[in-house]
């Protein structure tokens, strides 16, 4: 089968991937399209270190084509959005309502691929840069037959991630202000979790003017190329500033942007060892910095809310949707999302 593998050096689109048959408490899925995000980039730029030879992707959805023994919330047939939670349900974190802290799924990589004969790594627990993957039940979330697949693959991550952290890390609550650094495919969901949530003021910042007219469709009610004019619109300061690009100056910013008792939540990945640097005294003020992980989500629960809003219109997903490419146009879909011409390109299989 077809999949995009990661050697070290290079990425292919190959043809000759297999995937085991799944076990107990697991799902075989059938990936119908796959979201390209940033964190896969991220691998093959060595931002995100990850063992080698792996197949790429983590934001997908397909068609259940198989279940384990013990399996039963999803069936052969079903229509499924993935998630990159392969969290266990057993240890305290989980216990907590914290999957996204589960330390059993956590830097553990399986390899349920083979390629001439040898293992390939897992990405994420998901891997949809292939025909079929193997996932674990509790990723697998069943979603309602109509909404596209090419829309649906985006809750996995992008969806889950900047939504998530508006409603379930930031808590941004009716009336709050909230500035967005960064309006690709993450910053603009952050956007729209603010108007879900109520907040008055959205203020996005990206440096394409270009973009203006989409982080408008997704709830910003204002927008600037730098965050120079910020404190024009919000003299006081921003209840909640979302950094999105995972750059350490604008971490800098974001915390100097804040008003009292205001947070500053971090979502772009820069590398594994940058480091950020801030005046401690601004903190006093009861000020906050918050990290956030896969938006601080309960995939079951999170992804099976936003497939319902997305039914009545009150969330965009098709609007996410930049451009969909055949999964051997790979290159094209990287070289466009690395230019900043899209904000989520979709493989489709």
């Amino acid at each position: 089968m077809r999949g995009v593998v990661f050697d070290g050096s290079r990425v292919r689109v190959v043809d000759d991937l297999a995937v085991r048959e799944p076990g107990p408490g697991e799902v075989l899925v059938a990936v119908a399209a796959a979201g390209l995000c940033h964190s896969d980039l991220s691998v093959v730029d060595g931002t995100i270190p990850f063992p080698v030879p792996v197949v790429l992707g983590h934001e997908g959805a397909g068609v259940v084509e198989a279940v384990g023994a013990g399996v039963t919330h999803v069936a052969p047939g079903d229509h499924v959005a993935l998630s990159t939670l392969a969290s266990c349900g057993t240890c305290a974190e989980c216990d907590r309502g914290r999957p996204t802290m589960c330390r059993r799924a956590i830097g553990r990589p399986g390899k349920p691929f083979t390629r001439g004969g040898e293992p390939v790594y897992q990405f994420a627990a998901n891997s949809a840069f292939a025909e079929r993957t193997v996932v674990k039940a509790v990723q697998a979330v069943r979603i309602p037959r109509d909404i596209p697949l090419t829309s649906a693959a985006l809750i996995g991550c992008g969806v889950l991630t900047g939504v998530g952290a508006v409603l379930n890390r930031a808590r941004v609550d009716r009336g709050d202000s909230v500035v967005v650094i960064g309006t690709g495919g993450i910053g603009l969901n952050v956007l729209q979790g603010a108007r879900l949530a109520g907040a008055l003021e959205i203020v996005a910042v990206d440096a394409n003017p270009a973009k203006e007219a989409v982080a408008r469709q997704f709830g910003a009610t204002g927008f600037l190329t730098s965050v120079e004019g910020v404190r024009d619109l919000l003299p006081a300061g921003a209840d909640h500033v979302f950094e999105c690009v995972g750059r350490v100056e604008l971490i800098r910013q974001a915390v100097d942007l804040l008003d009292r008792r205001g947070q500053a939540i971090l979502l772009g990945v820069p590398p594994a060892t940058a480091e950020a640097s801030f005046l401690v005294s601004s903190l006093f003020l009861d000020k906050s910095i918050l990290g956030c992980r896969y938006g601080s989500s309960r995939p079951q629960r999170d992804i099976a809310l936003y497939a319902g809003l997305y039914g009545r219109g009150r969330l965009l997903l098709d609007e996410l949707v930049s451009a969909v490419y055949p999964v051997e146009d790979f290159e094209k879909a990287r070289t466009d999302a690395e230019a900043g011409r899209v904000a989520r390109a979709v493989l489709t299989f």
